[in-house]
């Protein structure tokens, strides 16, 4: 049943319709109308949202002719065939309405100044994109584009909209191929900026478009892909910037205009701590790593080529310290020593076992206590680690370590 198309022209709060029929689509029930104030998904438009009879609408979508007007199974349950009072979400319509215009008029503004054509586009409820035929779009192309963009919403060029036929199809310089098969094809134009087949919703003049901005610029599948904003939006996104701008330059204690400076400069300074850090870090595993070498009585190096410490084995728990901090003095230790470190970060109930010996295969010498206990992980002839269900289990594992190997 072909259900009237009514959201072209239709301004009303409240519109009327009736109920035609119900049925179960998917874990959701589709309504059939005799007439519509909903546009259906398509054309790279997303699909109107509103209430019907009071139950929110969740999509509304276009199958085999028929616009299916989809609510909550538990909602369809309550419906009847019958009157309906139809409440459109108008200010997510006149979002999109504005940015379908919008894309039209970038689109064709894209055209006229670099020759690319638009392949697809999608208006989403944040952004809206628009692939275009181009290997690259440089920073001085995007703001020409839209300087002339915005020339034309100052002009307030009028959009009209031609139903072909009785209109002549051929008399129009279309932008893209119209759709095949269509016994009516409508045609928008944007007086002196673009014509393209389309049957989304659309504003009556750029002047209301208010203000458009690119916002990205991606290489996609080779192409390029353009990312919108425009209307309110735009105002949104100022505000944000601006919020976010503020907090910067307080922050940074340099005028709003220099954020962009002041953040790179703080960011060379973190850089240059961290480096520092990183050093200072390194410094105190290797301390860490000496004393404990001392202290379970194993020779420092000699300057020989052979490190000492060969067939020993040292464990050690730290109770304070986090496995990443354990990995460091253990990186340290096996730098020292030829004997078998094996350290636990017992807050964690993990451990990490190193050995510079060539001869030691460490998963042959802990694999099976560590099983035993409970743990399980992993590793190769001088690194290997676990972990533990807790840490009971991690002290029986140490205890349980020889003291040579």
């Amino acid at each position: 049943m072909k259900t009237e198309r009514a959201y072209y022209g239709e301004t009303g709060d409240v519109f009327h319709a009736e109920i035609r029929e119900l049925k179960p689509w998917g874990d959701k029930t589709a309504l059939i109308l005799d007439r519509t104030i909903f546009y259906p998904e398509g054309g790279g438009q997303s699909a109107d949202r509103g209430t019907i009879n009071g139950f929110p609408l969740l999509d509304v979508r276009e199958e085999g002719g028929e616009i299916l007007h989809l609510l909550s199974a538990g909602d369809g349950a309550v419906l009847k065939p019958g009157p309906g009072e139809l409440v459109l979400d108008r200010v997510r319509r006149r979002d999109f309405t504005v940015h379908h215009t919008a894309q039209h008029l970038l689109s064709g503004t894209i055209l006229r100044l670099t020759g690319f054509p638009t392949v697809s586009m999608r208006l989403g409820d944040e952004v809206c994109t628009i692939d275009v035929d181009a290997p690259a779009f440089p920073e001085e192309t995007i703001i020409a584009v839209e300087e002339a963009v915005q020339d034309a919403v100052e002009a307030d060029a009028p959009v009209v909209i031609h139903l072909c036929p009785p209109e002549n199809l051929g008399d129009f310089p279309l932008r893209k191929v119209p759709p095949q098969g269509e016994e009516v094809i409508r045609v928008v134009e944007i007086r002196g900026n673009d014509f393209s087949p389309c049957c989304g919703t659309h504003l009556d003049s750029t002047a209301h478009i208010g203000m458009l901005r690119i916002v990205g610029a991606e290489k996609y599948k080779g192409k390029t892909r353009l990312s919108f904003i425009a209307g309110r939006r735009v105002l949104r996104d100022s505000r944000l910037l601006g919020k976010n701008a503020g907090a910067a330059s307080r922050a940074l204690k340099v005028p709003v205009a220099e954020t962009g400076a002041g953040v790179l400069a703080l960011l060379d300074r973190t850089k240059e701590l961290e480096r520092k850090l990183k050093a200072l870090e390194e410094e105190n595993a290797a301390a860490k790593a000496a004393a404990l070498l001392q202290k379970a009585g194993v020779p420092p190096p000699d300057g020989g080529g052979d490190l000492p410490g060969s067939g020993i084995l040292v464990a050690r728990s730290f109770p304070d310290a986090g496995i990443n901090e354990v990995l460091s003095i253990g990186r340290a230790a096996q730098k020292l020593t030829g004997a078998l470190v094996v350290l636990a970060a017992e807050g964690e109930f993990k451990f990490a076992a190193f050995c510079s010996d060539k001869k030691a295969r460490l998963p042959s010498i802990l694999k099976e206590p560590m099983e035993a206990r409970g743990g399980h992980g992993g590793g190769g002839p001088s690194f290997f680690q676990g972990v533990f269900p807790g840490r009971q289990e991690l002290e029986l594992f140490l205890a349980a370590l020889p003291k040579t190997f």
